[in-house]
């Protein structure tokens, strides 16, 4: 099992970020992110981040949010497969520390997850 986050793993121009956007079957978030997902017909998931200037005001921090959520996603796509995922930033995320950052990555992971497992066993079954 590799855990690179190469090409193959990042949503890359506008209509795949607008598939997402338009078909996200799956969504779950907290106070300062929103995970959206949608089904695709890949045998791995891929990654699209959108941290506007607007809620994470230095570039500094959102490169630090960009980093780590990348990295929580590479850690935990062998159980994501199958699913396009966009990361949304709301306010207030610039201030979480990085302790608090990777903890809520891997809480929403999980819980995307879960609920993807849920809805594509019904939709199969």
């Amino acid at each position: 099992m590799s855990f690179h986050f190469d090409k193959s793993l990042r949503l890359l121009n506008a209509s795949e970020y607008q598939a997402v956007f338009d078909e996200s079957r799956l969504k779950v978030s907290t106070a300062e992110l929103l995970f959206l997902a949608r089904k695709n017909d890949l045998n791995q998931a891929r990654l699209g981040l959108v941290i506007a200037k607007k809620n994470v005001r230095l570039s500094v921090q959102r490169n630090r949010i960009k980093r780590i959520v990348r990295e929580t996603f590479r850690l935990n796509q062998h159980k994501l497969l199958g699913i396009d995922i966009i990361v949304l930033a709301r306010r207030g995320l610039g201030d979480i520390d990085n302790k608090q950052l990777h903890e809520t990555c891997n809480q929403l992971w999980y819980q995307l997850d879960k609920k993807a497992e849920k809805r594509f066993r019904q939709q199969e079954g």
